[in-house]
């Protein structure tokens, strides 16, 4: 029996407008009616979380920045780990070397040194992906999505990463150049202590090794009293790889990297078509048929 269900959010519970459908909304009320827990589990930032769910009504517990946190529904943090100040700024080092555009996930909010780097990565990403569409319209929805992840414009790194309370959740680094990504990889697999993902084609996540999907939903059900055999877990790329392994219920969305589809137990519609939803009611009416 399903007791605990667990959802990534871009590329899963998110359609490609970064919203949440009613049919995904009224799925997760069903579940939650049944005494089901619902979990998001995401490489977003919480303010990020909340600023999406906030506008469903739901009110949900979430595993943060690829398990580096574990927030409560009020939002209290049970659980974090995150990367020292040296380790931070060696990880630094090799992004700047091979000028790739990153972001940086804190306690204190996620930063950026150059502001417009970051729009024009985002706008030729999207661009490459959908040539069709104009690309000032895609250049003011990407500033308006950058406004809307609160990030902070800093002029250095540095002081972040000399606070002797230094407490660096992840890395996000972005960039057309795919060879140019598995160099940084390569590169920063040498450094000790980090879990190296990605959550598409175009990006790069760092965190540190014990901040993965699959660690902090193994505690968060645990501390629940849930066992994973009970749990069910959603998501398209590689960095829910690890939860999608642990799970009795993986499910895999249509949108996912062929490689996802083949370890989940289970496939369902495109995050764009409810797959989500689809999921979880099929989930439901079969716990109901086997009762």
């Amino acid at each position: 029996m399903i007791k605990c269900i667990a959802t990534d959010m871009d590329g899963t519970l998110l359609n490609a407008r970064q919203e949440v459908s009613e049919e995904n909304i009224r799925a997760i009320r069903a579940a939650e009616e049944k005494g089901i827990d619902v979990v998001v589990v995401t490489g977003r930032a919480y303010n990020e979380v909340r600023y999406v769910l906030d506008k469903t009504g739901l009110k949900l517990p979430a595993i943060c920045v690829n398990g580096g946190e574990i927030r409560d529904v009020e939002g209290k943090v049970s659980y974090s780990v995150g990367l020292n100040g040296p380790t931070a700024a060696q990880v630094t080092s090799v992004f700047e070397e091979l000028n790739i555009y990153f972001e940086l996930y804190t306690e204190g909010g996620t930063y950026t040194t150059d502001y417009e780097k970051g729009i024009q990565v985002l706008v030729d990403i999207y661009h490459t992906a959908n040539p069709s569409q104009d690309v000032e319209k895609i250049r003011e929805s990407a500033d308006e999505r950058f406004h809307q992840r609160l990030i902070h414009v800093i002029d250095e790194f540095e002081p972040i990463f000399d606070a002797k309370d230094c407490h660096v959740y992840k890395f996000l680094a972005f960039s057309l150049d795919e060879e140019l990504l598995m160099e940084a990889s390569e590169r920063l697999k040498k450094i000790g202590g980090l879990e190296v993902t990605s959550s598409g084609r175009n990006n790069l996540e760092v965190m540190h090794h014990e901040a993965q999907k699959g660690s902090a939903l193994r505690r968060y059900v645990e501390d629940k009293g849930i066992s994973l055999e009970d749990t069910m877990a959603m998501g398209d790329n590689y960095n829910d790889l690890s939860m999608l392994k642990i799970v009795g219920h993986s499910v895999a969305m249509g949108n996912s990297e062929q490689e996802i589809k083949n370890i989940c137990r289970y496939e369902t519609d495109t995050n764009d078509e409810d797959g989500v939803a689809k999921a979880i009611m099929k989930a439901l009416e079969q716990m109901e048929t086997t009762r």
